[in-house]
C-alpha cells in the first residue's frame, strides 16, 4: 500500500460519493513526478548543472554543430520566460560553457554558443543523464513502456483540451 491508497481509502470512507479516478491518476503521476524530479536534480548535481542549466546546454547539443542558437529559440523551446533564460544564460557564461555571440545576419542580435568546455560537460551529463533515466525504469517492460508513453501523451492532450474548453 502507497501514500496514495491511503488517501483513496480515507475519501472513499468520508464521502463514498466522490469519484476519485482523477484524483488516484493525478496523485500518482505527482508522487512520480517528485520522485523523478529527485532523480535526475541527484544526477545532474554531479555535474554542478541544475535542471534548467541542463536543458540549455542539451538543448545547444542536440541543435547540432555549431551547437548555436539564438536566445528566442532557446526560452521558446522550453516555455520560460526570456528574464528566467537571461539568468540561466548568464551562469552557464559565468562558468564558461557558453558564450554569447554577435550574429552575423543581424547586428542587433546574439547567439548563445556552446564552447569546449560547455561541449565536454553536457557530452558527459547526457550519458549520464539517460543512463539514469533509464536505470529508474528498468523494472518496466518494453511494452510497458511504450503504453505508459502512450498513455502519458494521451492524459497530456486531454489536459490541454480541457484548459482549453475551460478558456472559452
Amino acid at each position: 500500500m502507497d501514500p496514495m491508497d491511503e488517501i483513496l481509502r480515507q475519501w472513499e470512507k468520508e464521502n463514498p460519493s466522490l469519484s476519485l479516478r482523477g484524483m488516484e491518476v493525478f496523485g500518482r503521476l505527482g508522487q512520480a513526478a517528485l520522485l523523478a524530479s529527485s532523480v535526475v536534480e541527484t544526477n545532474l548535481a554531479r555535474f554542478g548543472l541544475k535542471l534548467g542549466e541542463f536543458d540549455v546546454l542539451a538543448s545547444l547539443r542536440r541543435s547540432g554543430p555549431p551547437f548555436r542558437l539564438n536566445p528566442t529559440q532557446l526560452w521558446q523551446g522550453m516555455l520560460l520566460s526570456s528574464g528566467a533564460m537571461t539568468n540561466r544564460l548568464d551562469r552557464l557564461e559565468v562558468a564558461g560553457y557558453i558564450e554569447r555571440l554577435a550574429d552575423p545576419n543581424d547586428r542587433r542580435a546574439t547567439l548563445v554558443s556552446l564552447t569546449e568546455k560547455g561541449l565536454k560537460l553536457v557530452e558527459e551529463a547526457v550519458l549520464s543523464h539517460t543512463q539514469n533515466e533509464n536505470a529508474s525504469i528498468q523494472d518496466l517492460t518494453a511494452e510497458e513502456i511504450n503504453t505508459l508513453n502512450s498513455l502519458l501523451t494521451k492524459l497530456k492532450l486531454s489536459i490541454e483540451k480541457s484548459q482549453r474548453s475551460n478558456e472559452d
